[in-house]
């Protein structure tokens, strides 16, 4: 184990930025997203993936050292969301699931209501569950008694890259959640991502961000830096913030300063 470990499922990763393979213009281009931002886990929505297609197949282009995390994109209400799920793990693509239901059509909220029944049938069934919600703490802890494995809090409405809108409640599950907090959707430039690493998150998911850059590759560079810079930053544990001038040096004996 590292120092710094982050485990997952009982897999330690050495990368705390999880990726897509969503609205990228050419699906081609995901294995160099992934070697340039350093992510071992990437999330693919089953509705897209059809093994017997000749061509087409996302999952070509997926490394085979990343972690498979299948969505539940589509599912409007738990009974789906573990079809799918069950669906996933028929299908080779293991045990690992984000959980995300979502019968809003208009701002795409997910409905912590139904998710928490999904992960709790779910979890019972030996799936590692990362559940996609809205930072909201009731929601979080249900989320924790139902055996998530992690939490995923919304940034802003997914795909809107407006950024760490949520951060306020962000912080209070990171304060108040004993699993790992991954901030999921909206965040939508480096910086960002680097705020949620500096405030605590364990690990961001960024996918709209890097498939809609002019050069997704040097994107995703750019957020793994970011989200390793965060970290670091967290585990320094950065000065206080102060309303007055504070300093650094001494104003006083310097030429002569303060004496008679």
């Amino acid at each position: 184990m590292s120092e710094d470990s982050f485990i997952i499922g009982g897999r330690e990763l050495s990368s705390r930025l999880f990726t897509g393979t969503g609205k990228y213009g050419d699906d081609a281009v995901i294995p160099d997203v992934c070697a340039a931002s350093g992510s071992e886990v990437i999330t693919v929505a089953l509705r897209r993936v059809d093994l017997d297609a000749a061509t087409g197949n996302v999952m070509d282009h997926i490394p085979d050292h990343m972690q498979l995390l299948p969505n539940t994109s589509g599912a409007r209400t738990a009974d789906e969301a573990v079809r799918i799920a069950r669906l996933a793990r028929a299908m080779g693509c293991g045990d690992w699931i984000k959980i995300e239901v979502i019968s809003d059509n208009r701002y795409l909220l997910p409905d912590g209501f139904e998710t928490v029944k999904a992960t709790e049938i779910l979890a019972k069934e030996g799936f590692v569950v990362l559940p996609y919600v809205n930072a909201d703490l009731y929601v979080a802890k249900a989320l924790a008694d139902a055996g998530a494995a992690a939490v995923m809090p919304l940034g802003a409405p997914i795909g809107t890259n407006r950024g760490l809108k949520t951060r306020e409640m962000v912080r209070i599950l990171i304060e108040e959640i004993e699993l790992p907090i991954i901030v999921d959707a909206g965040i939508g430039r480096p910086s960002e991502a680097c705020e949620a690493m500096e405030m605590g998150a364990d690990a961001v998911l960024v996918n709209t961000a890097i498939a809609t850059a002019a050069d997704p590759v040097r994107m995703a560079a750019a957020f793994g830096d970011a989200v390793r810079a965060g970290r670091e930053a967290y585990l320094a544990g950065p000065g206080a913030k102060r309303v007055l001038a504070d300093a650094s040096s001494p104003l006083t004996g310097f030429l002569g300063g303060g004496r008679s």
